[in-house]
């Protein structure tokens, strides 16, 4: 009463229905692969179907050896060959179908979960280690993907085959069964607390390797700043720490495999040895030839690994399951809201000759659990302007352009696209779908691996090699970069390495200038140039005739005469600041 009481009650807390909603999710994949999931399983029963003649044959082979009938030993003997080529080629064929099959599953559910991770929201995507993401969009992806094609396929085919060899036992003497049978109460009992450790250590090691690799990405993408502050021997005694917690748990895992292998074999063991103990008196009893014998120890065999195989099947369909739960919880997260797309596209056609601005309405925002970055903020940037953001660090420069963005929402107002003359009827909200009208330089450098010409065509796929020079003059990057032995073709290495921080920030702001996007946001992109250059780029790009809007963030003061409105970001207000105000900013800098 008490077990039937525990499993109640874990259907009551909607375990079941938990399990069951992940069971549907993973097949949710499925669905576009029966096919290829039909001829594995038809495949795996195939074998065993050629298995079952093999002992037969071998059965006939024995009797006509030890009967002396030497006229029947051709024939068998050449039907045993050719079972035994069938079934390698069956096998061989069904290895690379499976191996075919599950590469082709395995790159669509992994692209299909990417571009899901890619366009969950950011907000709440922010909460998970990059580590952490990777391990879920690689790792435990593999694992869907090779339990999709082999899980129910995999059940059937154990099934079969313990149907097969069961029947085949009892149709020539059902007292052999008895002993396979017998092994099935026995396992179950014997490995129960074993499959029940092996799932909770299960998690614990996907959640150290996890910390693992999270650990190593964060490590060499910030391998110059250990450097720089000589933190080397911390970082290596950090490794060690998390690979004792990594080892720790990956022992503890291996230890329950090991019971649960050892209870498996012993059992088995005992069930073949009592087979063959009992063909011995069966066969001195006259009951049965040798052949008999020999068949019925192999079929013994094939019954009890078909029970150890059903009894692993637990784990692995539980590792399945523990797998799809990390990746659906990550699936499951509020998604960018592309739900206006067609009327930005229309809306980007309709007024790219009088160009784009946007506004911010009584814009209220705070991260969780913190105080207010900013309490009814307003303000509006329009075509052929350049507008300043000012403030101290950590103010809120950053947030307003992530709220321009729809990287975050507002708790409270509005931010919205709007058209070139600031007419509101034919405005937009800021949705994930209105980036498209927008080219942006963030902070830092994000330049990726490959040739200088690559990453401009990162935002413009059709860019011809003269619409990239020109992006380069206007961003004062063509200078250095026509110096280079291969010119925009030069090779650039992750996070742009080989170029200085000025230079990478000027390739950063062409990428943007080629994009041609309606609205530019330079998050303190010119911070790494000199004052000179940093003049030089804003004013091309205020002398360029496309109707662009222009938000800058900076700190320093030194560019805000040439734009036309400075925004004062503080105490969580934006606050339009004076030419006086702006003067006196600019002598006390």
């Amino acid at each position: 009463m008490g077990k039937i009481r525990y499993y109640f009650n874990k259907i009551k807390e909607g375990k079941l229905k938990d399990k069951l909603l992940i069971f549907k999710w993973i097949y949710g994949y499925a669905i576009n692969h029966i096919p290829a999931i039909v001829i594995y399983t038809l495949l795996g029963m195939t074998g065993i179907i050629l298995g079952l003649f093999t002992s037969l044959n071998s059965r006939d082979l024995v009797d006509i050896i030890t009967g002396h009938r030497t006229g029947e030993l051709l024939r068998t003997f050449i039907i045993m060959i050719v079972l035994t080529v069938v079934n390698t080629c069956v096998s061989q064929i069904s290895s690379y179908l499976s191996t075919k099959i599950s590469l082709k599953v395995n790159n669509e559910i992994k692209a299909q979960i990417f571009e899901g991770i890619l366009r969950t929201d950011w907000q709440s995507l922010s909460k998970y280690h990059s580590g952490d993401l990777v391990m879920r969009c690689g790792s435990d992806a593999s694992n869907i993907a090779s339990g999709i094609l082999t899980l129910v396929p995999n059940l059937i085919i154990y099934i079969f085959r313990f149907a097969s060899a069961l029947y085949m036992v009892c149709i020539y003497d059902w007292t052999f069964a008895i002993f396979a049978l017998a092994s099935i109460p026995i396992t179950l009992i014997s490995s129960r607390y074993s499959m029940k450790m092996m799932r909770k250590s299960g998690m614990g090691t996907m959640s150290a390797s996890a910390r693992m690799n999270g650990f190593h990405q964060e490590t060499f993408s910030n391998i110059q700043t250990i450097k720089a502050f000589d933190m080397l021997s911390y970082h290596i005694d950090r490794l060690k720490e998390i690979q004792k917690g990594y080892s720790e748990a990956t022992l503890k895992y291996q230890k329950i495999s090991m019971l649960n292998t050892f209870i498996l074999t012993f059992v088995s063991m005992l069930v073949s040895y009592s087979a063959q103990a009992w063909g011995v008196y069966k066969v001195w009893s006259g009951a049965i030839t040798y052949g008999t014998m020999t068949m019925f120890i192999g079929l013994s065999s094939s019954l009890t690994g078909s029970v150890s195989n059903l009894i692993s099947f637990v784990p692995t369909s539980l590792s399945l399951f523990n797998s799809a739960d990390r990746v659906k919880s990550i699936l499951d997260l509020p998604r960018d809201d592309y739900s206006n797309a067609e009327d930005v596209e229309r809306f980007g056609q309709e007024h790219a000759g009088k160009g784009i601005g946007v506004e911010a309405r009584n814009v209220s925002f705070a991260y969780e659990g913190a105080e207010n970055v900013f309490s009814k903020a307003e303000f509006n940037a329009n075509p052929h302007e350049t507008v300043a953001f000012v403030g101290p660090s950590g103010e809120g420069k950053t947030t307003m352009l992530r709220l321009l963005l729809a990287i975050i929402r507002p708790g409270e107002g509005q931010v919205r696209i709007t058209t070139g003359d600031g007419e509101l009827e034919d405005s937009l909200y800021a949705t994930a779908a209105t980036r498209s009208l927008f080219a942006y330089v963030p902070q830092g450098n994000t330049m990726f691996s490959g040739t200088i010409a690559q990453n401009m065509r990162n935002v413009k796929k059709d860019a011809t090699d003269d619409e990239i020079i020109k992006a380069l003059k206007m961003a004062c990057a063509w200078d250095f970069v026509k110096k280079l032995p291969e010119g925009i073709n030069s090779e650039m290495g992750e996070h742009g390495s080989g170029f200085s921080e000025g230079q990478a920030q000027r390739l950063s702001i062409a990428r943007a200038i080629l994009r041609q996007s309606p609205i530019l946001l330079l998050d303190e992109a010119t911070s790494a140039l000199d004052v000179w250059t940093e003049k030089e780029v804003l004013k091309n790009i205020m002398a360029d005739e496309y109707p662009r809007t222009t938000i800058i963030t900076t700190h320093r003061p030194s560019v805000l005469k040439q734009c036309d409105r400075v925004y004062a970001i503080r105490n969580g207000n934006c606050c339009k600041l004076s030419d006086e105000e702006i003067s006196e900013m600019e002598s006390i800098a």
